[in-house]
C-alpha cells in the first residue's frame, strides 16, 4: 500500500515537472514570437522612415533644381532684355547721330549756297531758279525778265483777250526757240504758272469770241508749282546773263 502511494506521488511530481517544462517552453516561444514581431515592426518603421527621408530629399532636390532653373531662365531673360535695350539704345543713338549729321550737312550746304548768292537780290535769285526749273532751254545766252501788271491782256494783239487777274513775270530767252515762263509768286516758295505762248499767231482767221475762250482757259488752268533751290553755280550764271525790262 505504501509502495503504491509512493508511486502515485512520483507520478504526480513527474506530471508537475512536465507541465512546468511545457509552460516554460511556451513562454519562451511566445517571447520569441513577440521579439520577432517587435523586430519586424521596427524594421518596417525604419524602412518607412528611410523612404520618407528619401522622398523628402528628392522633393528638396527637385525644388532646388526648379529654383535653379527658374533663376537661370530669369537671368537669361534679363540678359536678353538688357542686350535688347542696349542694342535699341545704340541703334537710337546711331539714328540720332546720322540724322544730326545729315541735318548739319544740309545746313552747311545751305549756308554755303546762301553765302555764294548773298550779293544777289532775292528777286534775281527767284527768276533764275524759276528758269532753271521750268525753262525749255538751259543753254541760253540771255535771260530777259519782263513785268506785266494786272489788267493787261494776255494776248496784247487781240481786243477780245482776257486780262491778267494779277501781276505776273515773264521770263524768256533771246530766241523764240528758247521758250518762255509766265508766272506770279505766291510768297510761300510756290508760284502760279500760266501757259502763255511767247508769240501769238495771227487771230484774223479766228471767229469772234474764240480768243476770249482761249485766254479764259489759260487763267482757269494755271498750275501751282513748288520752286526748288537749285544749283548755286547755275543760278549765278543765269543772273549774270539776266536783263530786266
Amino acid at each position: 500500500m505504501k509502495k503504491l502511494r509512493n508511486i502515485f506521488y512520483c507520478n504526480v511530481v513527474l506530471m508537475l515537472l512536465v507541465l512546468l517544462l511545457v509552460g516554460c517552453m511556451g513562454g519562451k516561444e511566445e517571447k520569441s514570437n513577440n521579439d520577432s514581431a517587435l523586430q519586424s515592426e521596427e524594421n518596417n518603421n525604419e524602412t518607412e522612415d528611410s523612404n520618407q527621408i528619401g522622398k523628402d530629399e528628392s522633393e528638396s532636390t527637385g525644388s532646388e533644381e526648379a529654383l535653379t532653373k527658374d533663376s537661370n531662365e530669369n537671368s537669361s531673360k534679363e540678359s536678353v532684355t538688357k542686350d535688347s535695350s542696349e542694342n535699341s539704345s545704340k541703334e537710337s543713338s546711331t539714328d540720332e547721330s546720322n540724322e544730326n549729321s545729315s541735318e548739319e550737312g544740309k545746313n552747311k550746304e545751305k549756308g554755303q549756297e546762301d553765302n555764294a548768292l548773298a550779293k544777289y537780290s532775292s528777286e534775281k535769285i527767284e527768276y533764275a531758279r524759276v528758269w532753271l526749273q521750268l525753262g525749255a532751254n538751259q543753254e541760253i545766252d540771255e535771260l530777259n525778265v519782263r513785268h506785266i501788271s494786272a489788267g493787261e491782256p494776255i494776248n496784247p494783239n487781240d481786243d477780245t483777250s482776257v486780262s491778267y487777274p494779277e501781276d505776273v513775270i515773264q521770263l524768256a530767252g533771246s530766241r523764240l526757240v528758247d521758250g518762255s515762263v509766265t508766272y506770279s509768286g505766291n510768297g510761300d516758295g510756290t508760284i502760279k504758272v500760266y501757259n502763255v505762248p511767247l508769240r501769238w499767231d495771227s487771230s484774223d482767221d479766228l471767229s469772234k469770241g474764240v480768243m476770249r475762250e482761249v485766254t479764259e482757259d489759260i487763267i482757269k488752268n494755271a498750275k501751282t508749282v513748288y520752286v526748288d533751290t537749285g544749283d548755286s553755280e547755275k543760278i549765278k550764271r543765269l543772273i549774270d546773263i539776266m536783263t530786266i525790262h
